[in-house]
């Protein structure tokens, strides 16, 4: 067979595989050549540690039998559990969307009193532990039990999940679109509920899928007030049955609960987008007048903060100064202080610096297999902390003969895996916040990719790093379930040595851990209310 003169010539013609052959194959090399090959392999060995805790569920169930398998989900201690799990799910979530919703609107959109005074007010319970709060409500009211006491306790105790995100976006709204449709004679109400809402929907949504995740693992909360859900009979049949079969069959089906509600917040979150009239327009909305409605706002938000700050705190007092003679028996609290911090500060920068890869991979080498890669890394978010410790105990004590097992190595990994998501959201949209083009002259000018990361990137990016180091550390002062499991023998830490003191009933024992924890969380709790105000500024942070 003879090849044509023009092929010869001058390649494949127009249409024909291989048009522009020199021109494309040069590009594909190019591009090849500029594959970030470390950068890959670093993304796929992290997303692989990500992804024990669920291949530990898979081994116990594969190891069990499907029969087996079957009864323990089929039992009605599971339809018990799940109609427990679901509805205060949905009770929780909804009140925090809208209490979370109100509290944004009247401090960044309306002229109430003190306006700079309530948006700090409004985010200081995120630094009390859940079960902190449940312990100020349940230690003075005996009726803050069950079901009841659960949605009072966690809706007080995790609505700024939801205010944040929609004061950022409240915030960084165009005003614009607010004018128009009230131009064209639409009233404040209608106007409100499909622009103004419209505007913060991805902001809410993504607020009440914290929320919904955040109940989904909850244990010390639940445990206090008395309601029995996924979380607290997984611990129960590890602790008191030891029945790991039973609790990785639990444990199943809440990481499927959880994997119906993530897919569920993107479903809702894709069906529309809305953006700004004009390129990087930012004009800031003129206060709305309160007129007659100020004392109303004032008093929402008085009971607010009170309910969600001043009840913990002030029953942490109550109990300090009614038992206080013996308070701090039996544990060095600098010792347990100085733990925790430690412990917070290396989970914390372990996990940002494993973030990094991955947020990087995702935000400057966008791709079909990169971003499943990436997507891939949330799946813990459906994992509960218990099942992340007994995960890494299995592969301790399996593939290393118990080497590390109940060592403070194991517990930092484990807090690194169960915030890493966190990590991931603030290093994501620092990255998406940055020119890429600097990263551009600077590999121009003949620097190295390494260099060019230390010099450039993580400096452009270092709020967003910052802010997810601060949430990660946050998140670790107030870990429980595997910190239970996991910490060194020994070893103290304030939420353990709470824990301890509560269970024994020793309320003014325990008070004095329930203040450092929230005096120490406080920090970082402020830090991430300045990167959501910081953020507002560029429409990208609500997307």
């Amino acid at each position: 067979m003879t090849s044509s003169p023009v092929l010869d010539r001058h390649g494949p013609g127009p249409g024909q595989p291989g048009a522009d052959g020199p021109v494309v194959v040069a590009a594909t090399k190019a591009r090849r050549a500029r594959r970030p090959r470390a950068l890959i392999a670093s993304a796929t060995l992290i997303a692989a540690v990500l992804a024990l805790p669920l291949v530990f569920l898979l081994v116990e169930a594969s190891g069990s039998g499907a029969g087996a398998d079957a009864r323990l989900i089929f039992r009605p201690l599971t339809a018990e559990l799940l109609w427990n799990t679901v509805r205060l799910t949905v009770a929780v979530t909804a009140l925090c969307a809208v209490i979370g919703t109100a509290a944004a609107w009247c401090v960044e959109r309306t002229n109430v009193p003190g306006r700079k005074i309530w948006a700090v007010l409004v985010v200081v319970p995120l630094a009390i532990p859940d079960f902190v709060v449940s312990f100020g409500w349940a230690s003075l009211w005996t009726w803050v039990h069950g079901f009841r006491g659960a949605v009072i306790v966690m809706t007080l105790a995790v609505y700024p999940l939801v205010y944040l995100p929609v004061a950022a976006s409240l915030r960084g709204a165009d005003p614009g679109q607010e004018e128009v449709a009230r131009s064209l004679g639409s009233g404040r109400v209608r106007t409100f509920v499909r622009i103004t809402l419209g505007q913060a929907r991805g902001a809410i949504l993504g607020g009440c899928l914290l929320v919904a995740m955040v109940m989904l693992a909850e244990y010390g909360a639940f445990e206090i007030v008395g309601y029995q859900t996924f979380t607290t009979a997984i611990f129960t049949e590890i602790n008191v049955a030891f029945s790991l079969p039973a609790a990785s069959a639990l444990a199943l089906v809440l990481v499927l609960l959880s994997l119906i509600v993530l897919g569920a917040e993107g479903k809702l979150r894709g069906r529309g987008r809305v953006s700004r009239s004009g390129a990087l327009a930012q004009r800031v909305s003129a206060p709305y007048r309160l007129g007659r409605a100020r004392i109303p706002a004032l008093a929402g938000l008085t009971a607010l903060t009170g309910l969600s700050l001043g009840v913990p705190v002030g029953s942490s007092i109550y109990w300090m100064a009614t038992r206080g003679h013996d308070s701090l028996t039996g544990v060095s609290m600098p010792m347990a202080a100085l733990t925790t911090a430690l412990y917070g500060l290396l989970s914390a920068g372990l996990a940002t610096l494993m973030a990094l890869p991955v947020a990087l991979l995702a935000v400057r080498h966008p791709g079909g297999a990169r971003r499943f890669l990436e997507r891939s890394t949330y799946l813990v978010l459906a994992v509960p902390g218990v099942v992340i410790a007994l995960a890494l105990s299995y592969f301790t004590e399996r593939y290393l003969r118990g080497f590390g097992y109940q060592t403070a190595p194991l517990l930092i990994l484990a807090y690194a895996i169960m915030f890493f998501p966190l990590a991931l959201v603030g290093v994501k949209a620092s990255l998406a916040r940055a020119p890429v083009s600097l990263d551009e002259v600077a590999r121009s000018l003949g620097q190295p990719r390494l260099t060019v990361l230390w010099r450039v990137t993580l400096r452009l990016t270092g709020p967003g790093l910052v802010a997810a180091f601060c949430l990660v550390f946050l998140s670790v002062i107030t870990e429980l379930t595997a910190t239970l499991i996991l910490i060194p023998t020994g070893v103290q830490t304030l939420a353990s040595q709470f824990w301890v003191y509560e269970t024994n009933l020793s309320y003014g024992q325990a008070a004095p851990f329930a203040l450092v924890m929230i005096a120490v969380a406080a920090i970082p709790s402020w830090v991430l209310g300045r990167f959501f105000d910081r953020g507002a500024a560029d429409p990208r942070m609500m997307t």
